[in-house]
C-alpha cells in the first residue's frame, strides 16, 4: 500500500444521507475518473499489507544458523585448516572435514524442504478479502477488483456479497449483514440508512465493514475507509504487532542445543588439555579434540527432528489439522458449533415437537408434524432467504440470505412441505420488512380469492398483537391461560439457549393493507426455537480434553446466555454456577484482579469480548505459567491467535487474517480435530524423547572408548571421527525416524499435562541415557581393549595402519552399531516389556536397524570403504561376540522395567 490511508470520520454515522455525500466528496452517481485516480494515489490500494515472504535463498541460509550447524561448520573449517597445516598432509583429516560439511548440508536440505513445504501450503489458504465488487462511477454500474476501491466510491450491496471496505449505508432495503468475522456474534444484524448517535464504530447500525457479508436485502453505501484504515485493518495491525510466540517444544529444543553444544566444546577442550603432555603436535591434538566434539554432537538430530515432526504433521493433516509451523481458549461460532442455524423445537397447542437433523441439509423430521405443518407453512412464506443445494461432491447445502430464515425453510422441508409449490400457490403481493422497533416481519399473499398476512417475530411483540389462536386445526380466542402457556413455553425454549420466534397469520380484505392492519388481530400458530447447533463430535472431544487435564475456557463475542447454553451442550460447563464474565467487566478489572479471576478453579465463560480482551486474557494466562492454545475463525480472533503459544484457526470458514496469525489450521473447522491433534502431539513429544535417549546413548557409547583410551595412555583413538559420522548418519538417523513414527500409546490422553517447566532432558531421560549409554561404552571398551591386549603388542607400537588396530576399531564400530539396534527396541516403551508390545510391531524400526547393520558389514568388507574408515574384515566369531554384547543394554533395560513395574504395583498390593 502507498500513501496516506483513509480514516474513519467519526461524524459519518451522525450525518443525514444527503450530507454524507458532501462530507466524503462524492455524489449519488459516484466518483468521476479523475477523482478516482487522485484518491487511489493518495490513499493507496484497498489491500491489507501482506506479511513479507522471505526469499528462497534466505530460507535456505537460515538453516545454516542453527546452533548444531554452526558448531559443525566451525569444526569442519578447523579440520580443513588442520589439513592445510599438516606436514605431511593426512588424507583422513581432509575426509573428516568433507564428511562434517556434508552432514551440515544434508541437515540444511531436509530442514529447508520441510519449511518450504509448510509455507507453500499456508499460502494456498490465503483467500479472504473479496476480489471484486460492484460500484457506481459517473452513474455507471461497474464490477471492479476490490483493491481499486477508494473513499467516496458508491458500492452496490446485494444478498451474498462480501463487503470490500468500510462504508456508510445511504440506501437500505431489508439489509442485514453478518458481522461475525469482526465481532464474533453469530446473529445477523439489520442495517439502516438513517443517522445514528456517535459511538463505537462497530455498533453503528448505518455502517458496513470490510470482511463481513450481506445476509439479506440490498442497498448502497459510500466508502469512507479502505485497506489498513478499516476496522478489519485495525485488527490486522493489532495481530501484526503481537509477537509470534515460540512453542514450548521449540524453546526446549533450542535450550537442549545450547547445552549439548556447550558440553561438546567444554569436553573437547578438556581432552585437548589432557593430551598436551603427550608431546603430540597441536594439529593432531586439534583433530583429536574435534573427534571428541563430533562424538558428543548428534549430527543427525536436526534432520531427525524435522522429519519426525513432519510425520506428526501428516498424521494431524489426516485428522484435518494442518500445522504451519495446555489450556484451550476456544471460540464458539464455527468451532464448537456448525455456524448453521437449525430449528430444534416447534411448539404449538401446549406440546413440543422436536426436530431432528442439523445444518442446512433438509434431512431429518419433525416429530408429529401434522399439527404444526400450517405454522411452518406460514413461517416459510414469510421468508426472503433461499436454500441452495450442493452442485458438486465437496459442496454442502447453504443459505442465500438470512440464516434464521434459512433454518425456517429447512424445518418446513423436514415437515414435508414443498415451499416452492407453496409460494406458487400463495404468491406474495406485498411485504412489511423487519425492523428493530417492531421486531416483526410481515408478508401478504394471495390465496385463491382471498388474501392472507403471514407474520413472524419476537414472541413478546407478536403475542401482544394476537387475539386468536389456532392449534391443531382448531381456532379460538386467545385466553389469559393460553397467553401464560405461550410465555412459559417461550421462556423454557430461551433457557435452553434457543432463539425463539413466534408465528401468526390473519385474513385480509385486499392486497394493499396498512401495516397496522396487517399486524393486528392476529391468530397465533405457535413458536419455533432454533440455535447454531454444536458439532456432533465436539462433546466427546471436550470429554477427552477434560480427561487429559486440559482446561477449556469459552471466549465469544456472543450473548452470555447463548454462550452458556452451547457450553453446557458440549460439556464445557457442567456445574450449575459457571463464572460468566463480560467484556465490560474485564474493562473494569486491573491485571491483579484478572489474575485472581483466572486462578479460580470454576468453569469460566468470557462473553461479549473484543480482540483486545482476548489478547489480555491470553497474556494473563501465560503469566500464570499456562500453555495456552487459542481457537478462532474471525479477524477479531487473529491477535490472540498470534499471541498464544499455539494459535488454531479454521481452514474451511476462517478468515485469511486468522489463518495467517495461527500456527495450526483445522481443515474441517472442528474442535474434535484439536483433541486428535493433542493426542498426536503428546505422542510426538514422547517419540522425540525416545529418539533422544536412543541418539544420546549412542553418543555416550562413542565417547566412552575415546576417554578410556586417553586415560590408559593408548596413543590412538578406538573410534575415529569419520566412523562416528558414519554411525550417526547410517545407523542412528533411520532408527530414530522409525521411533519418531511410533503410534500413540493407548493411555496417552489419560495422563495429566506436563509442567511447562519440565524439560526434554528431564532427570529420568538423562538417567536412562547414562544407563543405556554406559552399558554400551563398557561393552565397546571391553571388546576393543580385549582385542588389543590379546595381540600382546605394546601400546606404543601401534600405528593407524597396524592390522590389529584396524580390526579393533572395526570391532568398536560394530559393537556400537549392534548395541544401538537393541537399544532401539528397549526405548520403545518406558515401563512395558518389549515382549508385550511386540518385537515385530514396528517393522520400520527393524528395517532401519537392519540397514545400519548392512552399512556396518559393507564398511567391514568392501575395500573402498575399508580405505575410508580404516577398517578390516571381521570373522563369524567376532560378530557373535558383538551380538552378545549388543543384547546387554536390552536385557538390562528389561530388568529395569520389571523393577519399575513391581515398585509401581507394590503400594496397590496387586500384580502388575
Amino acid at each position: 500500500m502507498s500513501g496516506e490511508q483513509a480514516s474513519t470520520d467519526p461524524l459519518v454515522p451522525d450525518l443525514p444521507v444527503g450530507e454524507v455525500f458532501t462530507a466524503l466528496g462524492t455524489s449519488r452517481r459516484g466518483l468521476p475518473t479523475a477523482q478516482v485516480r487522485a484518491r487511489l494515489e493518495k490513499y493507496g490500494s484497498n489491500e491489507l499489507p501482506r506479511a513479507g515472504r522471505r526469499a528462497v535463498w534466505r530460507q535456505l541460509g537460515t538453516q545454516f544458523t542453527d546452533l548444531f550447524a554452526v558448531v559443525l561448520i566451525v569444526a569442519s573449517g578447523i579440520t580443513f585448516l588442520a589439513y592445510g597445516l599438516e606436514e605431511p598432509r593426512d588424507i583422513g583429516t581432509f575426509q573428516l572435514a568433507v564428511a562434517i560439511l556434508c552432514v551440515v548440508v544434508l541437515n540444511a536440505t531436509i530442514g529447508f524442504a520441510q519449511e518450504y513445504s509448510a509455507e507453500r501450503t499456508a499460502q494456498a489458504l490465503e483467500a479472504m478479502v473479496p476480489h471484486t465488487c460492484r460500484v457506481l462511477r459517473r452513474g455507471e454500474r461497474l464490477e471492479l477488483p476490490a483493491r481499486e476501491l477508494v473513499p467516496g466510491d458508491v458500492v452496490v450491496l446485494e444478498a451474498g456479497d462480501a463487503v470490500s471496505a468500510d462504508c456508510r449505508v445511504v440506501e437500505a432495503h431489508e439489509l442485514t449483514v453478518n458481522n461475525a468475522p469482526l465481532t464474533g456474534e453469530s446473529n445477523a444484524v439489520g442495517r439502516t440508512a438513517d443517522p445514528v448517535a456517535a459511538g463505537p464504530p462497530l455498533e453503528a447500525r448505518n455502517c458496513v465493514f470490510m470482511g463481513t457479508d450481506v445476509v439479506a436485502g440490498s442497498g448502497r453505501a459510500v466508502v469512507f475507509a479502505t485497506g489498513a484504515a478499516t476496522e478489519f485493518g485495525r485488527i490486522y495491525r493489532l495481530a501484526a504487532a503481537a509477537p509470534r510466540q515460540k512453542t514450548p517444544l521449540q524453546l526446549q529444543v533450542a535450550s537442549m542445543a545450547r547445552r549439548v553444544a556447550g558440553a561438546a566444546l567444554a569436553i573437547g577442550a578438556l581432552m585437548f588439555a589432557v593430551r598436551v603432555p603427550t608431546g603430540e603436535s597441536v594439529v593432531t591434538l586439534f583433530v583429536f579434540a574435534l573427534g571428541v566434539m563430533v562424538a558428543l554432537v548428534p549430527e543427525g538430530l536436526p534432520a531427525t527432528l524435522s522429519v519426525s515432526l513432519a510425520i506428526g504433521v501428516r498424521r494431524m493433516a489426516r485428522r484435518h489439522a494442518l500445522i504451519k509451523q495446555l489450556l484451550v481458549c476456544t471460540d464458539k461460532t464455527g468451532t464448537l458449533t456448525q455456524a448453521e442455524m437449525t430449528v430444534t423445537q416447534v411448539w404449538a397447542g401446549g406440546a413440543p415437537h422436536p426436530v431432528s437433523g442439523v445444518g442446512y441439509e433438509p434431512s431429518g423430521e419433525v416429530a408429529d408434524a401434522a399439527p404444526v405443518r400450517e405454522l411452518l407453512r406460514v413461517a416459510g412464506l414469510c421468508c426472503n432467504a433461499r436454500l441452495v443445494p450442493p452442485t458438486g461432491p465437496r459442496e454442502h447445502w447453504r443459505v442465500l440470505g438470512d440464516t434464521t430464515e434459512g433454518a425456517l425453510l429447512v424445518v418446513a422441508a423436514k415437515a414435508g412441505l414443498d415451499m416452492g409449490a407453496e409460494d406458487a400457490a400463495a404468491p406474495r403481493v406485498t411485504e412489511f420488512p423487519f425492523d428493530s422497533d417492531r421486531k416483526l416481519m410481515t408478508t401478504v399473499h394471495k390465496t385463491g380469492a382471498d388474501y392472507q398476512a403471514c407474520v413472524k417475530g419476537a414472541p413478546g411483540e407478536l403475542l401482544a398483537r394476537c387475539t386468536d389462536v389456532e392449534w391443531d386445526g382448531r381456532r379460538g380466542l386467545l385466553t389469559a391461560a393460553d397467553r401464560a402457556a405461550v410465555v412459559a413455553a417461550g421462556d423454557a425454549l430461551a433457557s435452553q439457549g434457543l432463539r425463539v420466534l413466534a408465528v401468526a397469520w390473519r385474513e385480509l380484505d385486499g392486497p394493499r393493507p396498512a401495516q397496522e392492519e396487517a399486524e393486528s388481530a392476529l391468530t397465533l400458530l405457535g413458536l419455533v426455537g432454533m440455535l447454531d447447533p454444536p458439532r456432533p463430535e465436539v462433546t466427546d472431544a471436550v470429554a477427552v480434553c477434560r480427561r487429559a487435564g486440559i482446561r477449556i475456557v469459552m471466549v465469544t463475542g456472543d450473548h452470555p446466555l447463548t454462550g452458556e447454553a452451547v457450553a453446557r451442550r458440549v460439556g464445557i460447563v457442567r456445574r450449575p454456577d459457571p463464572l460468566v464474565v463480560t467484556g465490560a467487566r474485564l474493562d473494569a478489572m486491573d491485571d491483579e484482579a484478572l489474575d485472581s479471576l483466572l486462578a479460580e478453579p470454576s468453569e469460566l465463560l468470557l462473553c461479549r469480548v473484543s480482540p483486545e480482551h482476548k489478547m489480555r486474557v491470553v497474556t494473563a494466562l501465560q503469566r500464570r505459567g499456562e500453555v495456552v492454545a487459542v481457537t478462532g475463525d474471525g479477524a477479531n480472533d487473529a491477535p490472540a491467535l498470534k499471541h498464544a503459544d499455539i494459535g488454531v484457526a479454521m481452514g474451511a470458514s476462517g478468515t485469511d487474517v486468522a489463518r495467517e496469525a495461527a500456527s495450526m489450521v483445522l481443515l474441517d473447522d472442528s474442535f474434535a480435530s484439536i483433541a486428535a491433534a493433542v493426542r498426536l502431539g503428546r505422542s510426538v513429544y514422547q517419540n522425540i524423547r525416545k529418539f533422544l535417549i536412543y541418539v544420546f546413548s549412542s553418543n555416550i557409547g562413542e565417547l566412552g572408548p575415546i576417554l578410556a583410551a586417553t586415560f590408559v595412555g593408548f596413543p590412538l583413538v578406538p573410534i575415529s571421527a569419520v566412523q562416528i559420522l558414519a554411525i550417526d548418519l547410517g545407523s542412528d538417523v533411520m532408527p530414530a525416524l522409525a521411533l519418531g513414527a511410533e503410534r500413540p500409546e493407548p493411555d496417552v490422553m489419560d495422563r495429566p499435562p506436563r509442567s511447562r517447566r519440565e524439560r526434554l532432558f528431564s532427570a529420568a531421560v538423562v538417567g536412562r541415557i547414562l544407563f543405556l549409554g554406559g552399558i554400551q561404552a563398557l561393552g565397546v571398551c571391553a571388546v576393543f581393549f580385549w582385542h588389543i591386549h590379546s595381540s600382546g603388542i605394546p601400546f606404543d607400537d601401534f600405528t593407524e595402519d597396524h592390522p590389529v588396530y584396524r580390526e579393533a576399531v572395526t570391532l568398536a564400530q560394530g559393537g556400537i552399531v549392534l548395541s544401538q539396534f537393541f537399544v532401539s527396541l528397549a526405548v520403545r516403551t518406558e515401563r512395558q516389556s518389549i515382549l508385550r508390545t511386540g518385537l515385530l510391531s514396528n517393522p520400520a524400526l527393524l528395517a532401519a536397524g537392519g540397514f545400519g547393520v548392512a552399512v556396518m558389514v559393507a564398511i567391514s568388507y568392501l575395500p573402498p570403504l575399508q580405505a575410508v574408515f580404516n577398517t578390516a574384515p571381521l570373522d563369524a566369531a567376532d560378530w557373535a561376540v558383538l551380538a552378545g554384547l549388543g543384547t546387554l543394554p536390552l536385557l538390562a533395560d528389561e530388568g529395569r522395567k520389571a523393577w519399575l513395574r513391581r515398585r509401581a504395583a507394590r503400594p496397590k498390593g496387586g500384580s502388575p
